[in-house]
């Protein structure tokens, strides 16, 4: 089995040890094996039936609770696994499996800082359980605790040296460090050992910096053919880059529209529906909306507004290599407070902008500041730069009116390519099909300018090109902008040692380069995108 499989969410057949069902008759116990067979393989629904006659048989066992917790996770029902799982500790509260599987739970509902104290605890009890520490790692890794990840990261490599998805992990995560040589170095220890695992290949792909050579395509190539591999489309694009780095440009072409139409057949995506969701936005913002007089509340944030690959991570390094600022990176937190709101509103947004009072805007202003604290605790401001920030830029003027807004402008063809190149561990279904670019790239258009006719005063854009031409104005005009004095560590911010959780972390630990460009190596084979974006 490929072991970088994607983890199933708590393992039902972990640990059968002796103990964990005592007390089970017989009946409930086989009903359980039958249960394990279908959660290992991913499949609730095959499970269902015996999972629940165990739990007719014994409702309260701790080990029955803990299969209907796996179930419950797979089929995206978290809070229930969660409550099964805490009842489960009320009878075994020294029970690591049970404490690494609540973390499970806690993660899929969006509770980080939950997931990890129950996966610390499962670590405290069971310091030799190599799932606990890789969960733990991991979810650090998401918290942006990426030092203390690594040390997880790493314990759980040394109790299971072939845990490839472990060393996997321990890899990005030592990218995002800026450890490049010891990331490249952990994808190919995962390959020793799994020569198809898809993840690694796209993690020596995604490192950017790093050339393959012939022998990688040779490799690449028998996995692409073989078909067999999960999560085949990684593979794909992998081999694309790989091709690329041979020069073997329109065999790369043929590679990525293979792997996009892979990707776009695991993730559709309606451009009709988009196209109405970005009529609903501009109607929405399309008179001022109320405020409350304070226009100092959120002056300590810089949202980065962008499409994916449009040069956004090199902008956040430049500002957050001011002493005055802190990196988040992507935040989801502004899309969470929208959510939030929708979903007490009983209606989703946009459609409840209009109805919304500046007492109500203030209060989404607070929540956004309440759960964005940690990233103020060093210094005044930060940096949010969440790929899903742009269609909230009128809802965050609103509830932060001394925002600030940053928008990376980058060439289309080039953006559209590099979106078209890219393996998106999740979202962007938009970016699988040519014809789907060029339609969220019109949208997106037409929100940048809705948000620049409102908010001209707090949204300043940086062109890719022009910034990297020429550095050094564009930086200065850039912290003008921001009311930040000149430091010359902006300009050298490839020095600047912070975590980056990006595509681009190994990109901005270079100097600035002007050879970024890819669409003139592809020629003629991009007409068809060309033609769909239109004239720029």
């Amino acid at each position: 089995m490929n072991t970088t499989r994607r983890q199933p969410a708590p393992q039902a057949s972990a640990l059968v040890a002796e103990g964990r069902r005592s007390g089970l008759s017989v009946e409930v116990a086989r009903l359980l094996d039958r249960a394990a067979a279908h959660l290992d393989r991913r499949d609730p629904a095959g499970a269902g039936p015996f999972v629940a006659g165990a739990l007719a048989l014994a409702p309260d066992h701790p080990e029955v609770l803990r299969f209907a917790a796996v179930a419950a996770v797979l089929e995206g029902r978290p809070a229930e696994a969660a409550a099964a799982l805490r009842r489960a500790l009320g009878a075994r509260p020294d029970d690591a499996l049970l404490h690494n599987n609540l973390g499970s739970a806690l993660a899929a509902a969006g509770d980080t800082a939950g997931a990890i104290e129950a996966f610390r605890r499962a670590c405290a009890i069971a310091p030799g359980l190599a799932a606990s520490w890789y969960n733990l790692g991991k979810t650090l890794k998401v918290a942006a605790e990426t030092a203390e990840a690594n040390e997880a990261l790493a314990r759980a490599i040394a109790l299971a040296p072939n845990h490839v998805s472990a060393r996997v992990v321990h890899a990005d995560n030592l990218k995002a460090l800026g450890r490049i040589d010891e990331a490249e170095k952990g994808y190919r220890s995962a390959l020793q050992r799994d020569p198809a695992a898809p993840h690694a290949w796209w993690g020596l792909a995604n490192l950017k910096t790093v050339r393959f050579a012939a022998a990688d395509v040779a490799s690449l190539r028998r996995v692409w053919v073989d078909g067999e591999a999960t999560d085949r489309a990684a593979i794909g694009f992998a081999l694309a880059k790989a091709l690329e780095d041979q020069d073997r440009y329109a065999e790369a072409f043929d590679v990525l529209a293979e792997a996009n139409a892979l990707r776009r057949r695991e993730q559709p995506w309606d451009a009709a529906a988009f196209g109405r969701e970005i009529d609903a936005i501009v109607a929405a913002f399309a008179m001022p909306l109320p405020g409350d007089g304070d226009d100092e509340r959120g002056n300590e944030v810089i949202f980065v507004v962008s499409l994916p690959r449009s040069g956004s991570t090199l902008v956040e390094q430049i500002v957050a290599s001011h002493s005055a600022v802190d990196s988040a990176g992507e935040l989801p937190d502004l899309s969470i407070v929208i959510g939030e709101e929708s979903r007490r509103r009983g209606v989703a947004y946009p459609a409840w902008v209009r109805d919304a009072d500046a007492a109500d805007w203030r209060r989404l202003g607070e929540r956004y500041l309440e759960r964005t604290r940690r990233w103020r605790s060093r210094r005044p401001r930060f940096t949010d730069k969440s790929l899903l920030n742009l269609p909230y830029v009128g809802a965050a003027a609103a509830m932060l009116p001394g925002a600030r807004f940053v928008h990376c402008r980058r060439d289309p063809v080039e953006t559209a390519l590099s979106c078209y190149r890219q393996w998106f561990a999740a979202g962007q279904a938009w970016s699988y099909a040519i014809d789907d670019i060029a339609a969220y790239w019109r949208g997106s258009e037409r929100l940048l300018s809705l948000w620049q006719e409102r908010r001209a005063d707090a949204l300043h854009t940086v062109v890719h090109e022009t910034l990297v031409a020429d550095p050094e104005p564009a930086v200065k005009s850039l912290l003008g902008f921001l009311n930040l004095p000149f430091e010359a560590a902006c300009l050298d911010f490839h020095r600047n040692a912070r975590s980056v959780r990006t595509a681009s972390a190994a990109q901005v630990r270079e100097p600035i380069r002007r050879d970024t460009g890819r669409a003139h190596r592809y020629g003629a084979l991009l007409d068809s995108l060309r033609r769909a974006l239109g004239p720029s």
